[in-house]
């Protein structure tokens, strides 16, 4: 049921949930384990073009707990992104400036189901504190923080370590211990 309602209504449940309600209804969503859907959180600053930064300043003092990370804002108009602002920005515009005018609208962002170290390693590349998630609609979904993609990219580090010295066998459904000696030397 929750996979064919709207991009909208799927993130106010997600937003609603708690962090393993949110883990469950990903795999139930049908995000691959290891795509950027499964790792995304749907707790982000969402900020309106036509806002000042006044207006902005007074929405973040209110929602702005409920939100994973402040230092990037996400524009939205009809749950599409159509520009990323951060608090810099904000923080040295005047107060009447309205948001499109200091806002990117040359926004990077990922799909649902792109793979997770991929998604992490763009992060790297742009050096961003946060990538934005959009699902197949173009409609902003949720975010991956940096703290999640560092987490990726270690795991990822650690299973290619552990494949490079043989400690991990070949198949994934073996384990360590049921593989064959033959089979570790080869």
């Amino acid at each position: 049921i929750v996979e064919e309602m709207p991009a909208n209504v799927v993130k106010r449940i997600l937003a609603k949930s708690s962090r393993q309600t949110r883990e469950s209804l990903n795999r139930l969503l049908h995000y691959p384990d290891s795509s950027a859907g499964s790792i995304m959180t749907p707790e982000y600053l969402r900020l309106r073009e036509d806002w000042t930064v006044q207006e902005a300043f007074d929405w973040i003092r209110r929602h702005g707990e409920e939100a994973e990370t402040v230092y990037t804002g996400y524009v939205v108009e009809q749950n599409r992104l159509v520009g990323v602002i951060s608090a810099k920005d904000l923080m040295l515009s005047s107060l009447e400036t309205q948001i499109k005018d200091i806002m990117d609208d040359n926004v990077i962002s990922v799909q649902v189901t792109d793979d997770q170290e991929q998604v992490a390693r763009q992060m790297q590349h742009y050096a961003f504190s946060a990538m934005p998630v959009v699902d197949g609609e173009g409609m902003l979904v949720g975010i991956v923080t940096i703290d999640d993609a560092v987490d990726v990219l270690t795991e990822e580090s650690t299973e290619d370590m552990q494949k490079m010295a043989a400690i991990l066998p070949d198949d994934s459904n073996a384990t360590y211990f049921g593989t064959s000696v033959w089979q570790h030397a080869k």
